[in-house]
């Protein structure tokens, strides 16, 4: 048995990473962290990744794995990215965060909306090197948002291949593909290495 806290107070997130990893990472038990937040500094996806695990790691001894994730937008310039959480300016408004990038995409023709959904994992174990890995969805912004599964942008994210949003996908649908998915099975490995 492999205990390892994920650097988040969501209960929900921490049965989802136990749901997607249980299977390729046999024996392995998620926690969810009770410490304090540290301050996510970073100008990176990788940086504030790593300040969540390494704050969890050092708070509970135990190996800890953070994620930071968001939509970059291509002609933005990878914006939202780190701040896509509170890009509208209140952390975890998501309807707002969404409606101000439609808006800020009014006038952008359809051949260049292109995007993609960043999920940077990191793996930290008291007195060991970190592990970095990331997940990468690639897609394009849809005009409008449709689909009523999913959160955050996933109503106006359109994955390549397809025609149907993120938020229109099946939880497994999503789970198959999504940036967290890809980002989970390239840390898999390196879970399976602290048992």
């Amino acid at each position: 048995m492999v205990r390892v806290v994920l650097a988040t107070h969501n209960p929900h997130k921490a049965r989802e990473f136990q749901q997607l990893l249980g299977a390729a990472v046999p024996g392995l038990e998620i926690v969810t962290y009770d410490g304090p937040e540290p301050v996510e500094d970073g100008t990176s996806f990788e940086e504030n990744a790593l300040i969540k695990a390494r704050a969890a790691a050092e708070h509970t001894g135990l190996p800890a794995l953070a994620d930071d994730s968001g939509i970059c937008v291509d002609v933005m310039g990878g914006a939202p990215g780190i701040f896509s959480a509170r890009w509208a300016g209140a952390h975890g408004d998501a309807q707002a965060n969404l409606r101000l990038l439609l808006d800020q995409l009014a006038d952008i023709p359809d051949t260049d909306r292109g995007a993609h959904f960043t999920a940077t994992l990191a793996l930290v174990a008291p007195g060991g090197e970190p592990t970095v890995v990331q997940g990468i969805w690639p897609g394009r912004i849809a005009r409008e948002a449709r689909g009523g599964n999913g959160h955050g942008y996933d109503p106006i994210f359109v994955p390549d291949g397809g025609e149907a949003t993120a938020a229109e996908l099946s939880a497994e649908q999503k789970n198959a593909d999504s940036h967290r998915a890809r980002a989970l099975a390239a840390i898999a490995p390196a879970l399976r290495d602290l048992g």
